[in-house]
């Protein structure tokens, strides 16, 4: 992600200037000032919600009488979020707040509190009234790593309560509960008599989970790569996997992102930089800010806006590359930001092949606002810890397409089977097979579910930031911005 920070040296006291110095009395509101200011600079969303305004106070008197008429900072941020009238999709999904900007800054770099079971839960029947869960793949050095459950396994209960859409969050927010297992056959359910206890702890996630060539013959050296979230504190990872795959010949890679929900945007660029590498210095992504926003950058600095193919990491360690011109890319309904942001920028440049179901469909991105002068980490307000994560942007590709809030169908619809999920890696799990059976034509296609269930949720989505498309910091220095709209 190219800074935009470098050139905006200017702009930013508050988010929104007033008239007389008697009326200020932000310590009478001290978070929800901040919430109020930092969205109507930001959001992206903000010339559609009344409340958010530039003219929607004449002083800093009236928006503080405005503030104190909510019960808690909570209640003002999601009242400030957008609402679509025509569509849920297109509709703010995603910003939040959070009352410890510790909490939310590790969960962006993967760190969160596990058990090290990453699970899906899927409805049961088409009532919708019962889920049960699958167990997607077991963290390494965790207390599920150390027990006697795996992938594949499968859990309609925890602590004997049958999970339901209305229990799962209490149920499994736990830290520490029991599994109930079950045996599944041909789309039923029965419980086996097992279980398995299991205690979370504070962790961190390696999210290149999986690396290798699983296959060579006939000129086709795959590679695949599972990848489970864009964290940027494990770039130098991703690009040494690259390096591994390049030093065995691979010429065709498959990209597994089917239970990634996404991350930095600038990691995601170095990602599709590795898979490339013949495109070093082209726009991969181009950001749509608020019209305000946008239009400074446009006049100042359109350059700011973009997102290059490049050559290096941040700390200017040459990317492993691997100049290919076709990818394959597994996705399921838990595939969202950063994962659906590769798939759509590639797709302005190499062939793009898409394996498994429908992605969540999130095509903005958002930025973490501290309460500070200019809602960085400088000069923070001691008072509180609150911090806000909204959407700011919406990212599209060299095309300017960016319109898949509904999801990115796949090329090759493969849902995931629960009578045969298979192993991770292997040549003989349905996806990748699948995607090794395109590459070499093989012409056996793997045998489709006996029984779909729709998807619920994924482990993931019980931390509040699993889904994130994020840049890594925001625009410093807008305070002349901001004077201007006062004048």
């Amino acid at each position: 992600m190219k800074k935009i920070s470098t050139i905006l040296t200017l702009l930013l006291v508050s988010a929104f200037a007033f008239q007389s110095c008697d009326d200020m009395d932000d310590n009478a509101v001290p978070v929800n000032d901040f919430i109020w200011k930092g969205l109507n600079l930001y959001y992206y969303w903000q010339p559609d919600v009344p409340d958010l305004s530039d003219n929607r106070f004449g002083n800093q008197g009236e928006l503080n009488a405005y503030l104190q008429g909510f019960s808690s900072p909570e209640a003002l941020f999601n009242s400030l979020k957008y609402v679509d009238p025509t569509s849920t999709a297109k509709s703010d999904r995603f910003s939040v707040l959070v009352s410890d900007y510790n909490v939310l800054e590790a969960a962006l770099q993967g760190v969160a509190k596990s058990n090290g079971v990453e699970y899906g839960l899927v409805y049961t029947d088409e009532t919708q009234t019962s889920i049960f869960g699958y167990v997607r793949y077991i963290l390494p050095d965790t207390d599920a790593s150390t027990k006697d459950i795996q992938r594949g396994d499968i859990f309609y209960a925890v602590d004997g309560v049958g999970l339901t859409p209305d229990n799962y969050r209490n149920l499994l927010g736990s830290d520490t509960y029991t599994l109930n297992l079950a045996d599944y056959t041909d789309g039923t359910i029965t419980p086996n008599g097992e279980s398995v206890t299991l205690t979370k702890t504070q962790y961190a996630e390696d999210p290149v989970y999986f690396s290798d060539v699983v296959y060579n013959e006939g000129g086709k050296t795959i590679g695949y790569l599972m990848y489970n979230g864009f964290y940027s504190p494990y770039d130098a990872e991703l690009n040494s996997a690259f390096g591994n795959l390049a030093a065995q010949g691979v010429n065709e890679l498959v990209l597994d992102l089917r239970y990634n929900g996404g991350g930095s945007v600038r990691t995601a660029t170095y990602l599709a930089s590795m898979i490339t590498g013949q495109f070093n210095g082209q726009l991969f992504a181009k950001e749509q800010w608020n019209p305000k926003l946008q239009s400074y950058f446009e006049d100042n600095n359109p350059g700011a806006l973009t997102n290059n193919f490049t050559s290096s990491l941040s700390d200017n360690t040459s990317i492993n590359h691997l100049n290919l011109t076709r990818v394959y890319i597994l996705a399921t309904g838990s595939t969202a930001s950063a994962s659906e942001l590769v798939i759509n920028c590639l797709k302005s440049y190499v062939d793009v092949v898409v394996i498994g179901t429908t992605t969540i469909g999130k095509n903005v991105g958002s930025v973490t606002l501290y309460d500070s002068p200019d809602f960085t980490k400088n000069d923070l307000d001691p008072s509180h810890r609150y911090a806000m994560q909204p959407i700011v942007l919406k990212i599209v590709n060299k095309n300017g397409f960016g319109e898949y809030e509904e999801g990115i169908e796949p090329t090759i619809e493969m849902p995931e089977d629960y009578d045969n999920l298979g192993v991770i890696g292997s040549p003989d799990e349905p996806l990748l097979a699948t995607a090794i059976n395109q590459i070499t034509a093989a012409g056996r296609m793997p045998q489709q579910p006996h029984k779909q269930h729709r998807l619920f949720k994924g482990s993931k989505n019980l931390q509040p930031f699993s889904e994130e498309m994020f840049i890594e910091e925001a625009p410093k220095g807008l305070d002349h911005l901001i004077k201007n709209l006062s004048e």
